[in-house]
């Protein structure tokens, strides 16, 4: 009786049911699409071998882990992940693949993966090099394998870095982002006039306006917008002022080359733009700052109806002051001067501009804009113009002096100046104007 308990014990173990996974890869993703390809050989012969172990019950599992296209230099892959999560879960007893560095070409990666494979009792297969893990022996074999798979990843990068390298040299194009202003056709690429046309535009822009966020702010105003066709912001812009791609060189590690493509600027352009960039971008912001036209030029008058332009003085320590001054001073003696002939310019700035910002936010104001607005845009809702007169406000500290300048010019017809204070009137067009224009891009969204 003993005897027949431990024939039936043994007999037990040794038909013990052991779920194979089969693991695939390929690197590259050329051939995947033909109807038996790399990954499904790999898979034909780790079954088979499955199936040669039927009687010391091996069983395959029916989920498949391939992973299509990618490298066996990293851990970060869709089917691997799956595997190893199935593996946590219990629910694989061996690992199958055709050759060791279809699971990694990495010694460390591999040693992680054994870890995985070791902490849940897991055996690890290749069907074409015969070893165990569960063995000294077959980890030394292991070892010494993955060396010579890590060996031979690291020649076979060194080879692509040293043909990148050679190919940009000669002027080349080997991919990646196609750069706004061309096309690639036949490994080349080819100048796309179109967009030749904004690139040059940049950089005559900066060179005009030396300010990134200025010219920024212009070429959202035209609708210009990169190659994907979003709208351009500060990044972008600076990226291509120093791309030397333009120039029609080939760039490789600081490097740059004659290219086999077109230039789209002048080797003047270009040397105009760096010589801005070199300068300190604080010194270029306030050198932008005091060229910016007055805020009120042309539309401030005094008690008695004369403009009142803008002037300046300096004291001892050469500080720059300010001013407006009626023109009835200006032009030499009066019987009678205006009750208010000169006024710092940096306070009547920001009481105008306060009560322009004070004006939006008053609800009588919505139905003339939204008439105005209409006018020009007959598909403009009363709710997107509401909104729109609501952005503004949180906008406005944002904004550059030269933008803030271009709004209140655009809604200021008219300040005139009493002793009582600044009367302000806007122009409901300008407002009607400036509304269309943030709703058209997406401000009132």
């Amino acid at each position: 009786m003993k005897r027949d308990t431990k024939e039936a014990s043994a007999t037990s173990a040794a038909t013990r049911k052991l779920r194979c996974a089969v693991y695939t890869r390929k690197s590259s993703e050329e051939g995947l699409d033909m109807e038996f390809n790399s990954l499904d050989a790999q898979r034909e012969a780790c079954e088979a071998f499955i199936a040669s172990q039927r009687a010391e019950g091996w069983v395959l599992v029916h989920d498949r882990y391939d992973d299509g296209g990618i490298s066996g230099g990293t851990l970060e892959r869709p089917a691997l992940k799956r595997m190893i999560a199935d593996i946590e879960g219990g629910l694989i007893d061996v690992v199958v693949v055709y050759k060791i560095d279809r699971l990694s070409r990495s010694l460390i990666d591999f040693t992680k993966l054994v870890e995985v494979f070791d902490a849940h009792s897991v055996t690890f297969v290749s069907v074409t090099q015969s070893f165990n893990t569960t063995t000294s022996m077959g980890r030394l074999t292991l070892n010494i394998l993955l060396s010579f798979a890590q060996f031979e990843r690291e020649v076979i990068g060194e080879r692509i870095r040293d043909k990148v390298a050679a190919s940009r040299k000669r002027g080349i194009w080997m991919g990646g982002f196609v750069p706004l202003g061309y096309d690639v056709r036949d490994r080349k690429l080819l100048v796309n006039e179109a967009e030749a046309v904004l690139v040059r535009r940049i950089f005559q822009g900066f060179a005009e306006l030396e300010s990134c966020m200025k010219l920024v702010h212009a070429l959202r105003a035209e609708g210009a917008t990169t190659k994907r066709g979003k709208p351009l912001n500060k990044n972008d812009v600076y990226r291509i002022l120093t791309n030397r791609v333009f120039l029609g060189e080939a760039v490789h590690k600081g490097n740059s080359y004659p290219g086999e493509h077109d230039a789209i600027i002048t080797q003047a352009q270009w040397d105009a733009v760096q010589a801005i960039l070199k300068i300190n971008p604080r010194i270029r912001i306030n050198r932008s700052r005091n060229t910016t036209a007055p805020l009120l030029r042309g539309l401030i008058f005094d008690s008695d109806g004369n403009a009142m332009s803008p002037s300046h003085s300096r004291g001892r320590s050469g500080k720059r002051y300010r001013y407006y001054v009626s023109q009835a001073l200006l032009k030499g003696p009066v019987t009678e001067r205006p009750a208010i002939a000169r006024l710092p310019a940096g306070q009547i700035e920001a009481a105008v501009t306060d009560q322009v910002r004070a004006l939006l936010r008053q609800p009588e104001m919505l139905v003339g804009t939204w008439r105005a607005a209409r006018g020009m845009a007959p598909e403009v809702t009363e709710q997107e113009v509401r909104l729109a007169m609501e952005r503004i406000e949180p906008l406005w500290d944002e904004l550059f002096p030269a933008e803030r300048t271009r709004i209140v010019r655009l809604l200021v017809e008219r300040v005139d100046v009493r002793a009582e204070g600044a009367a302000v009137r806007l122009r409901l067009d300008g407002l009607g104007g400036l509304v269309r224009d943030l709703t058209a891009q997406g401000v009132a969204a």
